[in-house]
């Protein structure tokens, strides 16, 4: 049956009693760079129902998951502490063998017995499974049969379930494989972050707002255009770099110093682009009107106007939006039907900068309308300073979730329909 727009099965078409199961979620966490513990328990907290399901019906569960990557090599640590946090929120043990799908890792998921999980080592240790892998060869689901982790684990196995939206836009063999010969289901944080998201894209409560800043802007580029030009979103408020950016398209003069922190790091290719979308969409945009930046080691503000013409000013960087731009985005977020929230306003880790994020995201989460919060960064700011209880809808999902309010189609959901339509997934009697 269809979930939410999306062709799936769920837990509830399969007798799961008995069954060995291959559990997918996405469990990768912040990890504190000193002390190397999970700092964010979001992702994990996310995947204990779908778990503790499998658990209770009966299922022998052997969990693949990854944590970090070539890219955030500091992040790529044994899932030892995800184990134990995922016993404590399900109720049963959960192991762990440092093993991915060698012959340790096998000998354990032959072992399991009904009610008994593991998780295997992590997913990031085979070559097949990092991003530098992903980009250089280019398999298709089909070819990835082929892959160690696919042959290993494929065999024990009588059913996949994939509970990770928030991995949906990676083209890995643990990600779109086992779907071309298992019978598949969704786990239930993917059917309820795709019901969450497309509620956003396809019908939003009005008006709907889309707040975005971050560091980060090709996300929030990545789906200005979309949401603007599908009627999705009928205001974005930005903030952030983003509204630099926007700014800088404006003709506004940020100052030598904000440019070339801009231009350090690429960020002024998006000047183009984003005069594009005022000339397009101008009347749907936002800016800051003011900013804040640091005077005499303090918190200081400046209207756009005042900067203009005060060179001094011009020389800081300007790390959080101003008391006035606060107020106007207050006011419209009080207002809105759908909100939905991509990127702090400011560099909120330093007490001096967190004052519009702070303000936003809990005028945010006292909001009526509908709540989306979306990406790690903003979830973690939204920890800081709100009850995540308070959101209608907190999206684990970073990448994935960009791409799919840009437009673009998932790898991981072609693969969740792909075998649907192929009427691969018969209920396991």
């Amino acid at each position: 049956m269809e979930k939410s727009g999306l062709k799936i099965q769920t837990l509830e078409d399969f007798d799961l009693k008995g069954r060995t199961v291959l559990f997918r979620p996405d469990i990768n966490s912040p990890i504190d760079v000193k002390t190397k513990k999970i700092a964010n328990t979001n992702r994990l907290e996310k995947a204990a129902p779908t778990l503790k399901a499998l658990l209770e019906a009966g299922a022998k569960v052997a969990l693949i998951a990854h944590q970090g990557d070539t890219l955030d090599y500091q992040n790529l640590i044994p899932l030892t502490e995800h184990a134990h946090i995922l016993s404590v929120l399900t109720g049963a043990k959960v192991a762990y063998i440092d093993d991915v799908c060698g012959p340790a890792a096998i000998s354990a998921v032959k072992a399991l017995k009904e009610g008994e999980a593991i998780i295997l080592g992590n997913l990031r240790y085979l070559s097949e499974e990092v991003t530098a892998f992903e980009k250089e060869v280019k398999l298709t689901p089909s070819q990835m049969q082929d892959t160690w982790l696919v042959r290993s684990l494929g065999p024990l196995v009588d059913l996949y379930v994939n509970d990770a939206f928030a991995a949906a836009h990676r083209n890995a063999p643990s990600m779109v494989a086992f779907q071309e010969f298992l019978p598949t289901a969704g786990g239930r944080q993917l059917v309820a972050e795709y019901s969450a998201l497309s509620s956003v894209a396809a019908t939003p409560l009005r008006p709907c707002i889309f707040v975005l800043g971050g560091g980060k802007i090709s996300d929030a580029f990545g789906m200005m255009r979309n949401v603007l030009a599908s009627g999705t979103a009928d205001k974005i408020l930005t903030t952030g770099i983003t509204g630099l950016v926007m700014l800088l398209a404006q003709g506004v003069k940020l100052g030598a110093k904000t440019e070339k922190f801009l231009s350090d790091r690429d960020l002024t290719v998006f000047i183009e682009e984003a005069k594009s979308l005022l000339q397009e969409w101008g009347d749907s945009f936002l800016f800051p009107q003011d900013l804040a930046y640091e005077k005499e080691g303090k918190r200081a503000e400046t209207t756009i106007q005042a900067f203009a013409t005060t060179p001094a000013i011009q020389e800081n960087l300007f790390l959080d939006i101003g008391e006035q731009t606060i107020q106007q985005y207050v006011e419209v977020i009080a207002r809105a039907g759908t909100i939905f929230v991509n990127g702090p306003a400011g560099v909120y880790e330093d007490p001096r900068w967190e004052k519009g994020t702070q303000r936003i995201w809990k005028a945010i989460a006292k909001a009526p309308g509908f709540t989306v919060i979306g990406g790690g960064d903003s979830v973690s700011a939204a920890a800081k300073f709100t009850e995540l209880k308070d959101f209608s809808y907190v999206c684990t999902a970073g990448g994935a979730m960009v791409r799919f309010l840009s437009g673009k189609k998932l790898p991981l959901i072609e693969a969740m329909e792909k075998a649907y339509e192929r009427n691969l997934l018969e209920p396991i009697r």
